[in-house]
C-alpha cells in the first residue's frame, strides 16, 4: 500500500512540474504569438510560428510536453485505483482531461493550423477565401482558450492530488478531519475540545472518534 502510495505521489508531481511550465507557455502562445498572427488577418498569418524562420515550432515544443503529463496522469490514475473514490476522481480528471486536450488539438488545430499557415503565404495548397480564415481565426482562439481552462483544471487536480497523498502521511491509518466545539465544563467557564475523526482507507472498520484537548489541537 506504501509503495503504490509513493508511485501515485510521484506521477503526481511528475503531472505538476510538467503541466506548470505546459501551462504558462499555452499562455504565452495564446497572448504574445497568437496575439500577433492574429492581430490582422489575413495578412498577419504570415508571422505564423512555422516554416523555415522557426527552428523550432511549437508543435515540436508542446507535443513532448503533453505526453509527459498524460503518461504522469494515467501513471498516478493507475498506481490509485484502490483508493477510496473521493479520493480517486482527482486522479481521473488530470489523466482523462489531458487525453480530451489532446484529442481537441490533433481533431481540430492541427487542421487550422496547416490551412491558416497555407493561406498566409498563399500556398499552392491553400484551400480557404480570406473570410473563411478570419472566420477560422476567431474560433482558433476560441478553442485555444478552452485548452487553457482544461490544462487549468488538470493542473489543480493534480496539485490537490499530491497534496492529499502528503498530506496522509501524517495519518497512516486513513484520512483525519477536525471538529472544533465547545465542551461544558465548570458553570461559567468552558473549554474547547476537538473530535478527530479518522477513516480507514481501506477495509470495512468503522470510524474511530479521538477526543483530544485545546493543547492538542
Amino acid at each position: 500500500m506504501a509503495n503504490r502510495e509513493s508511485i501515485t505521489r510521484a506521477f503526481l508531481w511528475l503531472a505538476v512540474l510538467v503541466g506548470g511550465p505546459l501551462l504558462g507557455a499555452k499562455l504565452f502562445d495564446l497572448l504574445v504569438l497568437v496575439g500577433a498572427w492574429g492581430a490582422d488577418p489575413p495578412a498577419s498569418f504570415a508571422m505564423m510560428p512555422y516554416g523555415k524562420a522557426w527552428p523550432v515550432d511549437t508543435g515540436v515544443f508542446f507535443i513532448p510536453f503533453s505526453a509527459a503529463m498524460l503518461i504522469a496522469g494515467f501513471g498516478a490514475l493507475v498506481a490509485g485505483w484502490r483508493t477510496p473514490w473521493r479520493y480517486r476522481w482527482l486522479l481521473c480528471l488530470p489523466s482523462i482531461g489531458i487525453l480530451l486536450l489532446l484529442i481537441l488539438t490533433v481533431a481540430a488545430f492541427w487542421p487550422m493550423n496547416a490551412a491558416l499557415y497555407y493561406h498566409g503565404i498563399r500556398s499552392p495548397k491553400d484551400t480557404i477565401t480570406d473570410a473563411q480564415s478570419i472566420a477560422m481565426a476567431q474560433r482558433w482562439v476560441t478553442l485555444d482558450w478552452v485548452r487553457v481552462g482544461g490544462g487549468r483544471c488538470s493542473l489543480r487536480r493534480s496539485v490537490a492530488g499530491a497534496y492529499l497523498t502528503m498530506a496522509s502521511r501524517s495519518c497512516p491509518e486513513g484520512s483525519a478531519s477536525r471538529t472544533r466545539h465547545a465542551r461544558p465544563g465548570t458553570p461559567g467557564s468552558g473549554s474547547v475540545h476537538c473530535v478527530v475523526r479518522v477513516e480507514p482507507v481501506t477495509g470495512n472498520n468503522q470510524p474511530i472518534n479521538l477526543r483530544l484537548s485545546k493543547r492538542d489541537c
